[in-house]
């Protein structure tokens, strides 16, 4: 794993891998090209200080084929972690084409330029939780194992790139790995998701948008977590094989976002209440699914990995880095 090639490197999850493997603690030794479309949601500013003998930025489209295979063919590509996708639910349901356009063409087009330059290319697909579906309260978290059941135009487009992926594997024998996550949270999340948003509403003292009766449960993964998971399946994971990855957070959206009221609350010295009082019921979401959760065993057992990262300190840590980082 000499040459690693990022795919939408300067997204959420792209920037903090990219921070993780370039630090020391990572024990990565080769060297990374990132290419980015630089969307509305790319944070490049957060990879400004990356070293330039070992980090490489490109900015493309995953989908001009061209352009992929120019990037594998002068950088000599081993190993691909594809991270490229749009990932907005809301943004999904008002304008879906953009979701088909990225997440299954793009790729489509990663897919072919392996098979086409060097079927030896080892290509780490990054998936989501979102294409099993929703469970309800009493049923068993997602395994490796559950089947498909996408319930959006987000999560449609992930679970058929998803298909593409096995598809390639199956035909032409493609060496690929693949894993699923829970909802992220962590630094240089984009404010559209719903921590980071009701933490800026927090701080602006604005009105805190929470869908239907707040019951919705989801279960959350520090992203640091889940690049060291990432990290891990790319070193000892085995070719043909699917690995969730989860932390056992689960918290309702309402509970979550009272939560974020009294950590807000505590750093601010602000009665509690006062933010409470932000929180407005609205319309819920059109097709929202109602809980999500992961069993991550198979990762645990088979790759040693866990998440380490204690949910209430990691939340408070977050919160104060937006509290810092947050424009005033």
């Amino acid at each position: 794993m000499r040459h690693l090639l990022i795919t939408g490197g300067c997204g959420f999850i792209g920037v903090n891998l990219i921070r993780y493997l370039l630090s020391p603690k990572s024990g990565f030794t080769g060297v990374i090209i990132n290419i980015d479309k630089l969307t509305y949601a790319s944070q490049p500013h957060a990879l400004v200080e990356m070293p330039t003998d070992r980090y490489h930025f490109i900015q493309g489209d995953i989908s001009d084929l061209r352009l992929v295979e120019q990037i594998l063919q002068e950088y000599s590509i081993d190993t691909i972690c594809h991270l490229a996708a749009e990932s907005h639910v809301d943004r999904s349901i008002n304008a879906p084409s953009a979701f088909m356009q990225s997440n299954v063409m793009g790729t489509f087009t990663i897919l072919e330029a392996i098979r086409q330059n060097n079927p030896h290319i080892y290509l780490h697909h990054v998936s989501t939780d979102e294409v099993f579906g929703s469970l309800h309260e009493d049923e068993p978290a997602f395994t490796e194992q559950s089947p498909y059941h996408p319930n959006n135009p987000y999560s449609a487009s992930k679970a058929s790139s998803d298909h593409l992926v096995w598809a390639y594997r199956h035909t032409y024998g493609l060496p690929i790995t693949m894993s699923h996550a829970t909802n992220n949270y962590g630094a240089y999340q984009h404010q559209e998701k719903f921590i980071p948003r009701m933490l800026a509403g927090l701080l602006q003292r604005k009105s805190l948008p929470l869908y239907g009766d707040g019951s919705h449960l989801r279960d959350w993964l520090h992203v640091e977590d889940h690049v060291r998971a990432i990290w891990c399946i790319l070193q000892m994971g085995k070719i043909g094989e699917s690995y969730n990855i989860g932390a056992n957070n689960p918290y309702s959206n309402k509970d979550l976002l009272h939560l974020l009221c009294q950590i807000v609350a505590n750093q601010q010295t602000v009665p509690v209440e006062d933010l409470y009082a932000l929180i407005t019921p609205v319309a819920d979401r059109l097709g929202h699914d109602y809980r999500y959760a992961i069993d991550a065993k198979k990762i645990e057992v088979d790759l040693g990995w866990r998440a380490q990262i204690n949910f209430q300190q990691g939340i408070t840590n977050y919160v104060r880095w937006f509290i810092e980082t947050y424009p005033h």
